[in-house]
C-alpha cells in the first residue's frame, strides 16, 4: 500500500520549500556581498558567529556547493508539489495557471525580496546564516564532492582547475576605491594621509626635492667671518658643506657639534672641515619612488640625501622631513592660518609665490592644477614656456593661470605673483 500524502501536508511542504528557496537566494546574495575584512576583524576580536561564517568565506566553494544542491533540490521538488496539487484540482488549466502563479511567487518572494533584503543588510544576515551553512555543508559533504569532481572536471577541459581561481588581495589602485569608499567612518584628514601612503610608490624624490639653486650649505673657501655668519643664522640643523662648488660636497654638518666648538671658542676652518668630514655624505639616483627612498632612510638610518643624475651630478636634497609631510602634510604650529610655506596671500585670488616651489606642493596644499608632466618647479615651469630668462614685470599665461615675474636672480625665476582663474578666486 502506497503512501499519499494529503493536501494539507503538501502545501506545508510547498510552503516550507518556497522558504529554503528565499533563504537561499537571500543568503547567497549577503555571503558574496558582506565585507570580509570586517568579519575577519570581528573574528580576531573574539565573536564565534564571525569566525564561523569568516571560515567559511575562506572556503567558498564549500558553502556555494552546499547553497546550490539546496537550492537544486527545493526548485525541483516545489514545481513537483505544484504541479501535484494542481492536477488534484481537476481544473483543465490548473498546471498551466499553477505554473504561471509559481513563477511570480517565487520570483517576487524567493528571489527579488530577499535579495534586496540581503544586499541592504548583508553583515546580519550572514552572520545568523553562518551557523545554518555550516551544519548543511557538513551533510552535503558527499554531495559536494561528487559535484565538485564533476564541475572541475568539465571545466578541465576549458585549462581552468582546482586553486586557479582569483586572489583577494587587493592591488593599490583597489585599496584607493576602499579608502575613498570608506570615507564617512574616516576623518578627512586621516583618509588624506592613507591616500598619501598609497600614492608613495607612483612619486619619485625627483618631486619633492629642494632644487640644486636653492640648497643652504658651507663653502669653505669663502671668507671665515661669512661662514661664522651663516652658521650663526641658519635655521637648519644640517648643513652640507662643500668647497667650490657643490659637486665638491665634503660632508654635512650637524649645527649642534659646531654649536659645541662656538661656545669654547675653538672652531676653525679646519677643525670645520673636520666636523663635516664624520658624516659622508649620502646619495640616491633621481626617480627613486618614496616608499623606497623611506625604506632606505629607515635602513640607513639618515635623514637627508642628495639626490643624483646619471652623470653623478648633484640635482637637488630630499630630506625625511619632506618625505613625511607628503604623508601628513606640512609641519606647522596652525594649519589652519598656513596656506603653504612657499605662498603668500595678497587678495582674492592672488598669490605672491616662490617659484623654487615644486608645482605638485602647490597642486596639492591649493587646489590648482597646475601641469606636472613637464618641469617640478614654478621656474622651471615658467622657463619652459618663456624659453628666455624673463625679465621682472613679465606676464604669461599657464592654463588658466596668470604669473606675473616679480624678481630675477642668478638666470632663475625667484618670485611670482599668480592669479588664479574666476572660478577658482570666487572659491578661494
Amino acid at each position: 500500500m502506497h503512501f499519499i500524502p494529503s493536501t494539507p501536508l503538501l502545501l506545508a511542504l510547498l510552503l516550507l520549500l518556497l522558504l529554503i528557496v528565499a533563504f537561499s537566494s537571500g543568503t547567497e546574495v549577503a555571503m558574496l556581498s558582506v565585507n570580509r575584512y570586517r568579519i575577519r576583524h570581528r573574528a580576531q576580536s573574539g565573536s564565534t558567529t564571525a569566525r564561523v561564517l569568516d571560515e567559511l568565506l575562506r572556503r567558498p566553494d564549500d558553502w556555494l556547493g552546499a547553497n546550490l544542491v539546496i537550492l537544486a533540490a527545493a526548485s525541483v521538488f516545489t514545481s513537483a508539489i505544484a504541479t501535484i496539487l494542481a492536477v488534484r484540482t481537476g481544473h483543465p488549466y490548473a498546471v498551466p495557471i499553477a505554473g504561471a502563479a509559481l513563477t511570480l511567487v517565487m520570483i517576487v518572494f524567493c528571489e527579488l525580496a530577499p535579495k534586496i533584503y540581503a544586499a541592504a543588510n548583508p553583515e546580519g544576515v550572514a552572520l545568523h546564516a553562518a551557523g545554518i551553512y555550516r551544519v548543511l555543508v557538513w551533510l552535503a559533504r558527499p554531495a559536494l564532492w561528487l559535484t565538485s569532481t564533476l564541475a572541475y572536471g568539465f571545466l578541465r577541459l576549458f585549462g581552468i582547475g582546482r586553486g586557479t581561481g582569483a586572489q583577494h588581495s587587493l592591488s593599490a589602485e583597489e585599496l584607493r576605491t576602499v579608502v575613498a569608499e570608506a570615507a564617512p567612518l574616516i576623518p578627512p584628514r586621516h583618509r588624506q594621509m592613507l591616500l598619501s601612503i598609497l600614492d608613495l610608490e607612483r612619486i619619485t624624490v625627483d618631486d619633492i626635492m629642494i632644487p640644486r639653486q636653492e640648497i643652504a650649505g658651507i663653502d669653505v673657501s669663502e671668507n671665515w667671518e661669512d661662514i661664522l655668519a651663516r652658521l650663526r643664522q641658519t635655521p637648519h640643523t644640517r648643513l652640507p658643506v662643500y668647497e667650490g662648488e657643490l659637486d665638491n660636497l665634503i660632508g654635512l654638518l650637524h649645527m649642534k657639534r659646531v654649536a659645541n666648538e662656538l661656545v669654547r671658542g675653538s672652531l676653525t676652518r679646519e677643525r670645520l672641515i673636520e666636523l663635516a668630514r664624520d658624516r659622508e655624505s649620502y646619495f640616491v639616483p633621481s626617480g627613486t619612488a618614496l616608499n623606497t627612498q623611506l625604506a632606505q632612510f629607515q635602513r640607513d638610518r639618515r635623514r637627508i640625501a642628495f639626490v643624483v643624475n646619471e652623470y653623478g651630478d648633484i640635482e637637488g636634497l630630499v630630506t625625511l622631513e619632506d618625505l613625511l609631510e607628503e604623508i601628513v602634510g606640512e609641519f606647522t604650529t596652525d594649519p589652519a592660518t598656513v596656506t603653504h610655506k612657499d605662498v603668500l596671500s595678497a587678495g582674492a585670488g592672488v598669490f605672491i609665490v616662490n617659484a623654487s616651489a615644486t608645482i605638485r606642493a602647490l597642486n596639492r596644499a591649493l587646489g590648482w592644477h597646475l601641469p606636472t608632466d613637464g618641469p617640478k618647479t614654478v621656474n622651471g615651469l615658467l622657463l619652459e614656456h618663456l624659453e628666455t630668462i624673463p625679465d621682472p614685470g613679465t606676464m604669461i599665461r599657464v592654463g588658466e593661470y596668470e604669473f606675473e615675474v616679480l624678481q630675477v636672480a642668478d638666470n632663475a625665476v625667484r618670485t611670482v605673483r599668480v592669479r588664479l582663474p574666476a572660478a577658482s578666486a570666487a572659491g578661494s
